[in-house]
């Protein structure tokens, strides 16, 4: 039997570029090379597509210097690569894609649009589950329907800034400080901030806007940071539970703790109240199909910490996948290890293509 041919997309046009740069290559190094020929093709934070000769281009960031353009033709018929380099154009045949992208312009249903009009499988969740997935906003208005506990919230739109009294005037009718700031379309805690007074929530939801031309403003849940992992699409399996302890000198889990900080950790399965770990268990599921969820996803939760009460935070569906990310480990502890997991995630999307 001959090799399927794999694309492997990362980089980017957004914040979270470096972060997909570190996941691509954890997820290549799984790849089994007797089962597939892999095309690396980066994406540069502006925009261009590039083939990239090997994962050691990607480790010391030279593979933004190439010269050769690499982009998914969106002729149904091709079903491949156009390559174009000093020698001219070819098409190089694709069975499937593996985008590992987060973050706009890749975890939103964008890039999942063009490889739905290329007809070439994938994997991960579908243009719809992606969209409302990384838009903060819809996915909370999704789980209303659900019944699931979340964060009470109160959404701010760009144009709403331009009289900032009236903005703020509407959240502290709403909410005592301290708050949460969010994009809603952001990962990696980018733009988040928290707010303990009205100057501090000013400058938050100016930080925001750059992220997002819509801001969630959410009450503060005091509590436990906890991660499910889903994986599958017509049989959707579960994880375990993780906790997240951010390093003791931050006051929330933001992008610095979680990648540079070395006192950040995680811990499996954590000794929760009552039926929480069952609950965050069941409700993870729930939100993946509420969705459309197909492939992967991580789901996060919080655990008050007056009551044990499971809170639904966000779920991401094209999760981190570097050394320490929670979504791999997960499933590591469940017997899965990185290698059997690409296989896994590889299969789902000819699964879901033939769904």
């Amino acid at each position: 039997m001959r090799k399927k041919a794999i694309a492997v997309l990362f980089g980017g046009q957004s914040s979270e570029h470096e972060i997909s740069c570190i996941s691509v290559v954890t997820i290549v190094e799984h790849i089994n090379k007797d089962n597939y020929d892999v095309h690396l093709v980066g994406i540069t934070q502006e925009g261009k597509w590039v083939l990239v000769k090997d994962v050691e281009a990607i480790k010391d960031g030279s593979w933004r210097e190439s010269k050769v353009s690499a982009v998914i033709s969106p002729d149904a018929t091709q079903h491949g690569l156009i390559v174009t380099d000093g020698a001219g154009s070819r098409v190089e045949y694709l069975d499937v894609v593996f985008p590992v992208l987060h973050g706009p312009c890749g975890e939103d249903g964008t890039v999942q649009g063009i490889l739905e009009l290329a007809r070439i499988p994938y994997v991960g969740c579908g243009v719809l589950a992606s969209a409302v997935s990384m838009d903060k906003l819809y996915t909370k208005i999704i789980v209303d329907t659900l019944g699931i506990r979340q964060a009470a919230y109160v959404a701010v739109y760009s144009q709403e800034l331009k009289d900032m009294a009236a903005v703020v005037k509407k959240i502290e009718d709403k909410f005592a400080y301290p708050v949460y700031i969010k994009p809603c379309n952001a990962g990696s805690s980018k733009g988040v901030s928290r707010a303990a007074d009205r100057a501090a929530l000013e400058a938050g939801l100016l930080e925001a806007v750059k992220h997002d031309r819509k801001i969630l403003v959410e009450e503060c849940i005091v509590g436990r940071e906890v991660e499910c992992a889903v994986l599958g699409g017509n049989d959707v399996r579960a994880s375990g539970v993780g906790e997240v302890l951010a390093a003791s000198d931050v006051a929330f889990y933001d992008f610095e703790a979680k990648y540079y900080n070395p006192e950040s950790r995680t811990v499996l399965d954590p000794d929760l109240p009552g039926s929480a770990t069952e609950e965050i268990r069941k409700d993870a599921v729930k939100i993946f199909k509420a969705v459309d969820g197909f492939g992967l996803s991580r789901v996060d939760f919080f655990v008050t910490k007056d009551t044990g009460e499971v809170v639904f935070n966000e779920i991401n569906t094209l999760p981190g996948f570097t050394a320490i990310s929670m979504y791999p480990t997960l499933w590591e502890n469940r017997g899965i290890g990185k290698a059997q997991l690409v296989e896994k995630l590889i299969q789902s999307a000819f699964t879901r293509w033939e769904r």
